[in-house]
């Protein structure tokens, strides 16, 4: 047999975005994710007919200091349930979600027996690694956007639609109004970085996907409650979740970058972390242990 035969080909660029369409597809399709996706959306349906209830007597309706960020505005104008929806489930729906998305990605495979098939083809552990956290942060920007949708139907079934007021007293267009709600999706989405990366990596150093799972959640749990303690506040501004709700500043005219560029700044600075510990970890693992 000639030297030719015997070197394994390179992965092709069309191969590798095969695997990840595959990859995607098998995500989506499977129940667990489903399930997932049907909480998030069920989620700003609950607090639309919570709203209408409260305001159907004509009363102001989550105007307490204690409800939800932007929940008084809701009655007003039906786009600031997509606001007050995503600041609802950002502390814990969502990310909580990429945490189990997350954590099963490599652990699953590697439970289900299925992790050294994947890398006989030619893919290679970085590019399947890169893959399977690509197919992460699809479902973090699916799973806001699925919330974001859900919201503004909601919003436009149960209240009025029109103008709105930004947080520095602008008035905007509705049209001005869905554009910055799809950016604040956006920036939401970009806000689970930082979760997608801690959850790959440890689904790196196990092959079972529950205990992946519940350890990423339960490290997010742990992680918001440190960000809550006044006499943490030194650490506090690294750890991830401390400047998740820096998307509302996209409705101030004008827009206050300070605290997105931090937020964003310190989800790369995870990302970079927990990635090239989760390569450097999956890259020597022993697949057939």
């Amino acid at each position: 047999m000639s030297q030719a035969e015997v070197v394994p080909r390179r992965p092709r660029p069309l191969w590798s975005l095969g695997l990840l369409r595959s990859e995607i597809t098998m995500t989506f399709r499977r129940w667990r994710t489903l399930a997932l996706l049907a909480v998030l959306a069920g989620v700003p349906v609950l607090v639309g007919i919570a709203v209408k209830i409260e305001t159907g007597d004509g009363g102001a309706g989550g105007g307490g200091a204690g409800g939800p960020a932007f929940i008084s505005q809701v009655s007003n104008n039906g786009l600031f349930l997509v606001f007050t929806s995503l600041a609802v489930t950002l502390p814990f729906f969502l990310p909580m979600s990429i945490g189990v998305i997350a954590g099963d990605s490599i652990a699953g495979e590697a439970h289900g027996g299925t992790l050294r098939y994947l890398l006989v083809a030619p893919a290679g552990r970085t590019r399947l690694l890169l893959v399977k956290f690509a197919t992460v942060m699809t479902f973090c920007l699916v799973g806001t956007l699925v919330v974001a949708l859900f919201a503004l139907m909601t919003g436009a079934l149960l209240f009025p639609l029109g103008e709105i007021t930004l947080l520095s007293g602008t008035t905007v267009f509705f049209a001005e109004g869905l554009l910055r709600a799809l950016a604040i999706a956006a920036a939401v989405a970009l806000s689970l970085t930082g979760v997608a990366a801690v959850g790959l990596f440890i689904s790196t150093l196990t092959s079972s996907g529950i205990a992946a799972m519940a350890t990423t959640v339960g490290l997010l749990i742990t992680v918001q409650i440190l960000d809550t303690i006044p006499q943490l506040d030194a650490i506090q501004p690294y750890l991830f979740p401390h400047y998740w709700l820096s998307f509302a500043d996209l409705l101030r005219d004008p827009v206050y970058w300070d605290q997105l560029q931090k937020n964003f700044g310190l989800q790369a600075l995870y990302a970079a972390v927990f990635g090239a510990a989760a390569w450097a970890r999956f890259t020597t693992r022993d697949i057939t242990a």
